[in-house]
């Protein structure tokens, strides 16, 4: 119904339903309040205006007219706040067997890497009828990556990973902005989301010769030197990534984290922050050394080998973060 009607935009994924009937509820409410004040605000005008001889009596106050204009904006805001929290939640959660793809911000563009290889510049295609979860980053300042006929909108920040998921309805081509002000040319950056049936989109994704962003982490983290501390068995001198990606991690302060993709990124560019228990501080930052796609291509790979090995045993000491190769003693990263 709304698809027609030239000020809103179409609805082409399954949050869009959502976050319109949400929007709508809102637009309603606050047209019936604002009406309603209206209306007596011209009543109590015209029924007490001053009149010769006619002076004002004092009005006593009323238990049950308290009470009743209390409770029901307390229930008008409870049902807002139990429906926008149920779909912010449903918005921030992306399902488990989403596929992945990373997003890279820079002024003035968004530059795209899929986990089959394939990369792109301010193009996303995706297969219809399929659940998509971007994993984004920003190389110099915040940037926003909104789609409207998606109702899906994130920051992306700099120095960290943000997560934002959708699952496209309708085959075409959709709008993508910046809606967050990012310099001289933010108007500029913009882009495409093409939406593909599933048949052309593997004859798309079959075009790569480079393969799988995986791979090319592989590549990294042996030219890097990582596998010389990172082995899978006791002999390593950093921990062993097997397995790691998404198990509780404990550090030498004693805390204990979720090892995700923020905490893989943090322990390449600041390894000293995220120290493993048990593990002696030999690895050196990365921080300039590798950019936000080797990163990228470092952290597919590190989640790889731990689906590789779901089923493998591990200790504390086999939950670490990504450490690199080490170096002398006189360069240790404390």
């Amino acid at each position: 119904m709304l698809n027609n009607f030239p000020l809103w935009p179409e609805q082409a994924s399954t949050l869009a339903h959502r976050v319109d009937a949400l929007y709508i509820f809102l637009l309603v409410v606050g047209g019936m309040m604002a009406v309603l004040i209206f209306v007596l605000l011209i009543y109590f005008a015209a029924r007490f205006r001053h009149r010769p001889g006619v002076r004002a009596e004092q009005i006593e106050g009323s238990n049950a007219l308290e009470i009743t204009w209390s409770v029901i904006p307390f229930c008008v805001f409870m049902v807002i706040f139990i429906w926008s929290s149920a779909l912010y939640f449903k918005e921030r959660t992306p399902p488990a067997d989403s596929s992945e793809i990373y997003v890279v911000a820079k002024q003035w563009m968004w530059k795209v890497e899929h986990a089959e290889g394939q990369r792109e510049i301010n193009e996303l295609h995706v297969p219809v009828d399929r659940d998509i979860k971007l994993i984004m980053t920003s190389q110099d300042v915040i940037h926003s990556f909104f789609i409207p006929a998606f109702r899906i909108k994130q920051d992306v920040l700099p120095g960290r990973y943000s997560v934002e998921w959708f699952h496209a309805t309708k085959p075409g081509v959709y709008h993508l902005f910046c809606s967050q002000y990012c310099g001289t040319q933010h108007s500029g950056m913009v882009g495409s989301i093409v939406v593909m049936e599933p048949a052309q989109y593997e004859a798309w994704v079959s075009g790569n010769p480079s393969g799988p962003l995986s791979a090319s982490g592989e590549k990294e983290f042996a030219e890097l030197g990582c596998s010389s501390c990172h082995r899978s068995d006791v002999q390593g001198r950093g921990p062993n990534l097997q397995g790691v990606f998404g198990k509780p991690v404990q550090l030498e302060d004693g805390r204990i984290v979720t090892a995700d993709e923020n905490y893989l990124r943090e322990c390449i560019l600041d390894p000293g922050s995220r120290r493993v228990k048990g593990y002696q501080p030999i690895m050196p930052t990365f921080q300039g050394l590798v950019t936000d796609e080797q990163i990228n291509e470092l952290v597919a790979y590190i989640k790889s080998i731990g689906a590789n090995q779901s089923g493998a045993k591990t200790t504390a000491r086999a939950a670490p973060p990504f450490t690199g190769k080490a170096q002398p003693s006189g360069n240790q990263v404390q």
